[in-house]
């Protein structure tokens, strides 16, 4: 309920505006970040900067995660001063994405700490975080999941997706994978059509109002290609990480992945031109070069 605290640590980019939203709804947060420019904005608000992920557990009745990378999940939930180590907090909640390995490994390492995990990668980008239309895939226990709908209601739409921790991480790598190939693949048709002589903004008119539509054709292209600014949100490192957590994941389930092996080739190609922290709409800006042709319009 409004009024409870709630402890959200891991504040940039998602995280910071999902704490905003949460503070908007009447919460009182402890937050936490490495990066103390991260926070700020949240303690000028009126939020309790707490000195560790082991303190917010302790001073908050509900914790929020939503961290880069499995490895720092781990640390954060399970290491030295993490928040397994915190007196009042009983319930997790992971907004992040980190394979079903990781949640299930997170969810035992919490448990044996009388702590519940609730898993709930979210889809959408900063700006569904910064409007409140995030997809937020949930797993958990059903009466856990009764218990935090009202928070979660503050980033987007929820769904569930049953009560084993990993569940909701293996919808989010089968969604990042396929937006991952949308860019892919919409960027090669792209890079033929101009070359072809169509102008870049015709050709994804056409595919907009064609079968060939997708969430590249309609959203990332207009936004972030054809104007040429590579700044869609979301960086080819974090794009690279989920690609790979989802074709390691589909061989270990023994489900072949050949497009996605493409896909993941064309993300670490990406990755190893322009750097993890460049946008991974730069996948278009890799087939530009092989084609000798500029997506613009």
């Amino acid at each position: 309920m409004a009024g409870e605290t709630l402890g959200v640590i891991g504040t940039g980019r998602m995280g910071g505006p999902m704490a905003g939203r949460l503070m908007d709804a009447g919460y009182s947060l402890v937050v936490y970040d490495t990066q103390s420019e991260a926070t700020a904005p949240l303690v000028k608000r009126g939020a309790h900067l707490a000195k560790s992920p082991a303190d917010v557990a302790s001073r908050a009745d509900i914790v929020l995660a939503s961290l880069p990378t499995p490895d720092i999940v781990k640390a954060v939930a399970l290491g030295p001063d993490g928040i397994s180590s915190g007196s009042r907090a009983r319930i997790v909640i992971d907004l992040s994405t980190t394979g079903p390995g990781t949640a299930k490994l997170v969810a035992e390492g919490l448990k044996a700490k009388g702590m519940t995990l609730v898993d709930a990668p979210v889809s959408g980008g900063i700006k569904g975080a910064v409007n409140g239309t995030l997809a937020v895939m949930v797993s958990c226990p059903q009466t856990t999941y009764e218990t935090v709908q009202p928070i979660l209601k503050n980033f987007g739409k929820l769904f569930y997706t049953g009560d084993k921790p990993g569940v909701a991480q293996t919808a989010k790598l089968a969604n990042n994978l396929m937006a991952a190939a949308a860019l892919v693949i919409t960027s090669e048709a792209m890079a033929m059509g101009v070359k072809g002589g169509v102008n870049a903004k015709v050709l994804i008119d056409i595919i907009n109002a064609s079968s060939g539509r997708n969430s590249a054709s309609e959203d990332k292209f207009p936004r972030s290609v054809l104007p040429g600014s590579f700044d869609f949100g979301f960086t080819t490192g974090l794009s690279y990480k989920d690609v790979r957590l989802c074709v390691d994941e589909a061989e270990a389930m023994g489900v072949p992945m050949v497009c996605g092996a493409v896909v993941r080739q064309m993300l670490a190609i990406t990755n190893a031109k322009y750097g993890a922290a460049s946008d991974f709409t730069s996948i278009a800006k890799v087939v530009e070069e092989w084609a000798g042709v500029q997506m613009r319009g």
